[in-house]
């Protein structure tokens, strides 16, 4: 029989033969693929329609901009409140009643100015929306894996990208045609036809449980890499803000940068789609290299990557050369979220997973509204995108320092262990 094998805080190996990986496994993370895919198209409209929503409101970039941002913080920040409903009314539940306040909430953001721009996006789009179908799903179909749950989990992350991948160019048309307001309206009914009979039929409870035996973590020996659970878990998502920062600048404002530049709106919008198709593709990519190398180990590895393939946003106005950077910037990054996700069912027992998730995802959720905020703060004063990608850069940088003392510490445990095996 295959085993699993992980390493605790102290060293000591632990091994599990239990498998639950099966084709149904796979079957509930493609449907979560499917509902991410749709349900996380929704904000890209405002990206798209940042210039035309600004102008037609009277207002500076930063409003459609915090309109987005707000969409993401509000996913995150539900997250925590929605995994704990999850566990008790099934995930089933939450996922439409998800559905159903993102429609309602395209709907209110296009009836109105701007408070109905923000509320729609951050309270319904977000808080009451995405929250009820991002942070529950992921622990849901973590549930459903064991031995490839790297893998999984990048599938199922993907759906953001297939979103960002697919939807631009249709909504730039849309927008071009019918206005940034019905393209609103039209995509409400779109994502309810889809997510709520998919999510009725599909889901069922999980293999694995939160009342079975404890994985490697505080539960078992009180001390994760030699460090108190809280603090390990302060590190994660310190972080998981500072990484996602950079990462949502070049999502949030590339059609825009590009108008900015003289590129015409279409071909940014076929930029950001290359960004996010590259994103998705190499994601898969990512969840292999999570499997064999841990998920500490892949976010700095992906840390990297994002890094200097931000820099290439700094170093090229041309527009076959920015393509080739919104490519590489796409095949970089992709891996760390899934990755962070793969680190705490590593570290942290089964039990606290539907909390632990969903805490770190409101600080990478936080991350990705605060760097699209910001990056639209700083170019209203300065005029210019560069000094946000600047910014971008020294954040991440930063990044870089805090997981790698994570990394640095688990180094250290695992090579005694190693030495007496």
């Amino acid at each position: 029989m295959d085993a699993t094998e992980a390493i605790n805080g102290r060293g000591r190996t632990l091994t599990s033969t239990t498998q639950i990986d099966s084709r149904a496994s796979w079957a509930v993370a493609f449907t979560a693929l499917a509902i991410y895919s749709v349900s996380f198209g929704a904000p890209y409209i405002t990206v798209v329609a940042l210039k035309p929503i600004a102008a037609e409101l009277g207002s500076a970039r930063s409003v459609p901009a915090l309109a987005f941002a707000l969409a993401w913080f509000g996913s995150a920040l539900g997250g925590i409140a929605m995994g704990w409903l999850a566990e008790r009314l099934g995930i089933r539940w939450t996922v439409i009643g998800g559905a159903l306040m993102v429609a309602l909430g395209l709907v209110l953001s296009s009836l109105g100015g701007q408070t109905t721009l923000l509320i729609g996006h951050g309270l319904c789009i977000g808080l009451l929306g995405n929250a009820g179908i991002n942070a529950p799903l992921y622990v849901y179909v973590s549930r459903w894996f064991d031995r490839r749950r790297g893998s999984a989990m990048a599938l199922i992350s993907s759906g953001q990208y297939v979103a960002g991948a697919i939807w631009p160019t249709v909504f730039e048309r849309g927008i071009s045609s019918f206005g940034w307001r019905d393209t609103m309206l039209v995509y409400a009914v779109f994502e309810i036809a889809v997510i709520l009979p998919v999510a009725a039929i599909m889901f069922r409870p999980a293999p694995e449980t939160a009342s079975e035996g404890p994985l490697p973590g505080s539960v078992e020996t009180g001390w994760v890499l030699g460090l108190r659970p809280r603090v390990v878990q302060g590190f994660l998502c310190l972080a998981g803000f500072l990484c996602c920062i950079p990462m949502a600048m070049p999502q949030g404002h590339l059609v825009a940068f590009c108008s900015d530049l003289g590129i015409q709106p279409s071909h940014g919008a076929a930029m950001l789609s290359l960004l996010l198709g590259c994103a998705f593709l190499s994601r898969q990519f990512w969840g292999l290299i999570t499997d064999r190398i841990g998920g500490l180990r892949t976010v700095l590895a992906g840390s990297v990557c994002q890094i200097t393939a931000m820099t290439g946003f700094l170093l090229t106005q041309d527009e076959a050369g920015l393509f080739a950077v919104a490519a590489m910037f796409g095949l970089g990054f992709s891996g760390i979220i899934p990755a962070y996700v793969v680190a705490i069912r590593e570290l942290f027992p089964a039990a606290e997973a539907s909390w632990r998730i969903p805490t770190l995802l409101l600080f990478s959720g936080s991350g990705m509204a605060a760097g699209g905020w910001l990056a639209g703060m700083i170019y209203d004063y300065a005029g210019f995108y560069a000094a946000a990608f600047t910014t971008g850069l020294a954040i991440n940088a930063a990044h870089i320092v805090v997981i790698g003392v994570l990394v640095w510490r688990q180094g250290r445990l695992r090579l005694p262990s190693l030495a007496r095996a």
